[in-house]
């Protein structure tokens, strides 16, 4: 992590000292892409509310706000935040093999999401966009690795070897920690759970997609509207494929929530996707907001207000 940051920190110190630009900002397309953000995270909270198969709302917006708070701050911040997102849904009532199995069944299909925005993009760009070919190589890339995560998807929910190896493999590590309650029939219950979410899924696979790809476009959409903010006359498909590119990159967990990452990635692919660089550079940070920094301080109130109705985390032991 400290070597991620030690590249790209000119980058990144760059992109936030251009804070006081801001103010300069539209502030209609700047509140637009505030507002779109919010409607993003909206829309992934409705994923994994449909895929848990609960009418509650509280749990699921403070589990995902607190665990993506954790993800943007501590290192290793993917498998913590997953991991007290994943006790929190369990203190909350939620059957723990449920919670997890639906954590990552949304975790796939939001990456199956990110990977396939290339797909709509490069029709455009072959058509004769002129574009910068580290751009093209992004998207080519894009799609190779849709095309993975949809083995992927497709091995896990129509065989059950691969499950029950994972089950078995996870079952043997728990019950390695010391003073760790027994595990027992995890593959089992991996694949009664996987059954249950393959069936919801087809009976509302509609609202899935539409869920995914409100997520996604109305991110991107918030990308769009503060380019607008600064001026800027962004092409769209030129910038699908710079959001493509830097989501991508923000998978690998090199920082804290990409801290830095993105904005270095961001701002150097909006530089080739012809946007001017000043442009480039205020509009990183005005998406930075509405997507890092004020989901990350939610992220710290949620966590309080869940403890104050439910207390200490633990999980169900029922479930084990």
């Amino acid at each position: 992590m400290g070597l991620a940051l030690y590249v790209v920190l000119p980058t990144m110190v760059r992109v936030v000292s251009s804070w006081p630009r801001l103010l300069t900002l539209e502030p209609w397309w700047l509140l637009l892409a505030l507002t779109a953000e919010g409607a993003s995270f909206l829309c992934s909270m409705a994923l994994l509310r449909l895929i848990l198969r609960t009418k509650s709302w509280f749990p699921v917006i403070t589990s995902t706000l607190a665990g993506n708070a954790v993800t943007n701050t501590l290192p290793g911040g993917d498998a913590v935040g997953a991991s007290v997102q994943f006790r929190m849904l369990a203190t909350a009532g939620i059957d723990s093999v449920q919670a997890a199995s639906s954590l990552a069944v949304t975790s796939i299909i939001g990456i199956a999401g990110l990977l396939s925005l290339p797909i709509f993009a490069l029709p455009v760009v072959f058509g004769g966009v002129s574009t910068s070919p580290g751009l093209v190589r992004a998207g080519e890339l894009g799609v190779i690795g849709f095309i993975l995560i949809m083995v992927l998807g497709v091995v896990l929910l129509t065989t059950n070897r691969t499950l029950i190896l994972t089950g078995r493999v996870v079952q043997w590590l728990l019950n390695k920690i010391p003073r760790h309650h027994p595990t027992t029939n995890l593959p089992d219950r991996l694949v009664n759970e996987r059954d249950l979410v393959r069936n919801d899924l087809g009976q509302n696979w509609w609202k899935a997609v539409l869920l995914v790809a409100g997520r996604i476009g109305l991110d991107y959409f918030s990308l769009l509207a503060a380019l607008r903010a600064t001026g800027a006359r962004p092409n769209p498909p030129l910038v699908l494929l710079a959001y493509a590119a830097t989501a991508v990159i923000a998978l690998l967990p090199l920082t804290p929530g990409g801290l830095g990452i993105v904005e270095a990635s961001l701002s150097g692919l909006l530089v080739l996707a012809n946007v001017p660089s000043a442009s480039a550079v205020v509009a990183t940070l005005a998406f930075r907001v509405g997507s890092y920094w004020l989901p990350t301080i939610a992220g710290g109130v949620c966590w309080i207000l869940f403890r104050r109705r439910y207390g200490p985390l633990k999980v169900d032991e029922r479930t084990r």
